[in-house]
């Protein structure tokens, strides 16, 4: 499969503020009490079912986060440099550069899948191809997790971002039903919805799904 044209705005910008990026974002302890209470109810459904992708694990903050939780977790990035430092940072934990769009991995392989905070950046054209793979790597019962900007169809194109470095991705902030419709024609089932509104500094809805993969 010929690499979405998108991803490498993705790969350049996160490589260039990764280090930045690791400062200034939050470690998950840190996180308000519903976000880190969806990430341990999570942990408890995916972690007696094998192996967990984080993907999109970035410096891989949350990847150790779940594994502290007992989930047999790796992490995956788009991001050569975000790897590196995930690497170095927690170097017991495994992390590999990979994309969502193809991911190197069997068919249900996986007992569960975490995207946070990432698919935001794939065009919506892209999210069935995204939504496939997750349904591809997914084992029959296996549970995902995606947690992500949401909105009205917003296309946000930011010029510079974490410590004012230049940043060429952009955001797509699609509405929750429109997520979880897409997660439905992907044959994913959507068990919860979780929306935030926006507080503590944050500007933006933020939009939570658990679904599992039918048996």
């Amino acid at each position: 499969m010929t690499e979405p044209p998108y991803l490498a705005a993705v790969r350049e910008s996160y490589d260039t503020v990764a280090a930045d990026y690791t400062r200034l974002v939050k470690e998950p302890a840190e996180l308000d009490p519903v976000s880190r209470a969806l990430l341990a109810a999570f942990a408890e459904l995916a972690a007696p079912l094998g192996p967990v992708a984080d993907l999109g694990c970035g410096p891989g903050k949350v990847t150790a986060h779940l594994a502290a939780l007992g989930v047999p977790v790796f992490g995956v990035d788009v991001s050569p440099r975000m790897i590196e430092l995930a690497r170095a940072a927690h170097p017991d934990l495994r992390f590999t550069v990979g994309s969502m769009t193809a991911l190197d991995l069997a068919d249900g392989e996986l007992g569960g899948i975490l995207a946070y905070y990432t698919t935001h950046h794939t065009p919506p054209q892209w999210l069935p191809t995204v939504f496939a793979e997750f349904h591809r790597t997914l084992a029959p019962g296996g549970r995902l997790m995606l947690a992500g900007h949401v909105g009205n169809g917003e296309h946000l194109r930011p010029t510079r971002a974490y410590g004012d470095h230049p940043v060429s991705y952009e955001s797509h902030l699609l509405p929750s039903d429109r997520i979880a419709e897409l997660l439905h024609r992907a044959g994913l089932v959507v068990t919860t919805r979780v929306v935030q509104e926006p507080e503590g500094g944050a500007r933006r809805q933020s939009g939570t799904f658990l679904a599992y993969k039918p048996e």
